[in-house]
């Protein structure tokens, strides 16, 4: 097939004719074509991954294994490049779980993990790396069997690439361990650490593999709030998040249209993805009060900023971290109103042209804030800042577009749902928006 040929079919049909073609080869040219099949999968955007990994394709896997058509270790080859793909977007591909091979790993991990003698180690990180990464709701007894062996991948304290790569691939599995899967801190927390503060020392993880190790110690967060003193104060997430995403920002060009990134790009899209929603667990956890957590929400505006032209999802989602923060009594309204986020919010309300899921959130999280500033506990304290707030607001309403952009979306009904469904007094309210 000419490289014209390939450029005008679409990743689907590429990579479904490439895979119809592996059982056909023998071990060396499958070997290079799941290559090429894997470089497919790193071009494939949500809709295409999700149609082609369904549970058939899992079940020919299986079948090729079974026929000594496919080697175990070509399988692996492939089925850790999808893993890797489908840890990172959070696509929730069900097929794998669904099929033949499923079983047929997890037979694998239990027998491989209880012999005495002859273990193949090397095997056995590499089934549970695939099926942590594949398995979206990771069985919480695998989670006791396969963590150890990733941990121990993931502690590679080596910066060549190839030893980078396996360290971000076992983190990235190990993130995808959901916070139901309940489990002792003996089996986890020193080794995490461990990783955490060699990395901050030396910085020899990539970014996604920092991230993903985030990601798991804050699910875990949610089932035990002991671990907040070492994740607040040891490990200092609000300062490296904040790092973290400074960095991501420059990184990645937000002011691109969407659907002209390159696969760099992708991967670090979805990098900055996954730290707005670790950091939606975090705010709606946290209990220990942080100055730091200025500079944080002044940086998530920034991305929230800087994405909202062209990367909508990116905008929307930089808003819930915000909307938890906003309803966590531990975290001080002041820092909101110092990170800079009531006048983003009232830039984007404005707007002529509205988006209105967008637009909808900023009102969602408007409302929160004017309710943290009205409760009659922060009466004292709230009372300057309450003023000088509602002065920046009507400043806003001089503004050519923003009464009617208001008075409109007052009518929108889901936000008078939204008013009803929260059904709780807002004492200062009429301070905040303009109704009819």
């Amino acid at each position: 097939m000419s490289t014209k040929e390939k450029t005008e079919m679409s990743n689907t049909k590429q990579f479904t004719e490439l895979f119809s073609e592996l059982e056909r080869c023998n071990k060396s040219e499958q070997r290079k074509k799941i290559g090429e099949a894997n470089e497919i999968v790193d071009r494939m955007d949500d809709d295409e991954f999700c149609s082609i990994f369904e549970v058939e394709i899992f079940d020919k896997i299986f079948q090729m294994i079974e026929e000594k058509k496919m080697s175990m270790e070509n399988a692996i080859l492939l089925l850790k490049h999808v893993g890797y793909w489908n840890a990172l977007k959070r696509t929730c591909v069900y097929g794998f779980i669904e099929s033949s091979l499923n079983e047929i790993f997890e037979k694998m991990i239990i027998e491989e993990s209880e012999k005495k003698d002859e273990k193949n180690e090397k095997l056995l990180a590499d089934l549970c790396e695939c099926y942590a990464s594949l398995y979206n709701d990771f069985p919480p007894e695998f989670s006791l069997i396969c963590l150890p062996y990733l941990l121990k991948i993931a502690s590679n304290k080596e910066e060549n690439e190839e030893a980078q790569k396996e360290v971000e691939m076992a983190l990235l599995a190990i993130s995808n361990i959901e916070y139901y899967a309940k489990m002792q801190n003996e089996l986890y927390l020193n080794r995490i650490k461990e990783i955490m503060k060699h990395h901050q020392e030396h910085h020899n993880l990539t970014r996604l593999a920092y991230q993903s190790a985030w990601q798991f110690l804050i699910y875990r967060f949610i089932n035990d709030k002991s671990l907040e003193e070492v994740i607040t104060n040891e490990l200092h997430f609000v300062g490296e998040a904040r790092r973290e995403l400074e960095e991501l920002v420059r990184n990645v060009d937000l002011k691109r249209r969407e659907g002209k990134t390159n696969g760099k790009e992708i991967k670090e899209i979805a990098t900055l993805m996954r730290w707005l929603a670790t950091l939606n667990v975090y705010f709606k956890n946290c209990r220990l009060k942080n100055k730091e957590l200025v500079g944080l929400f002044s940086c998530i505006i920034q991305v929230f900023r800087a994405s909202k032209d062209n990367f909508k999802e990116i905008s929307r989602n930089c808003l819930f971290p915000l909307i938890s923060a906003a309803n966590n009594r531990a975290v001080k309204v002041d820092y909101l109103l110092k990170g800079d986020v009531v006048d983003a919010l009232l830039e984007e309300i404005q707007q002529p042209t509205q988006n209105y899921r967008l637009t909808y959130e900023c009102m969602v999280l408007s409302l929160h804030i004017s309710i943290r500033l009205g409760a009659e506990n922060n009466e004292k304290i709230c009372k300057a800042k309450r003023k000088a707030t509602k002065r920046k607001i009507f400043e806003k309403m001089e503004e050519d577009g923003y009464e009617d952009s208001m008075t409109s979306l007052y009518e929108m009904t889901s936000y008078r749902s939204f008013m009803l469904r929260y059904n709780q007094p807002v004492k200062y309210l009429s301070d905040y928006f303009v109704f009819p």
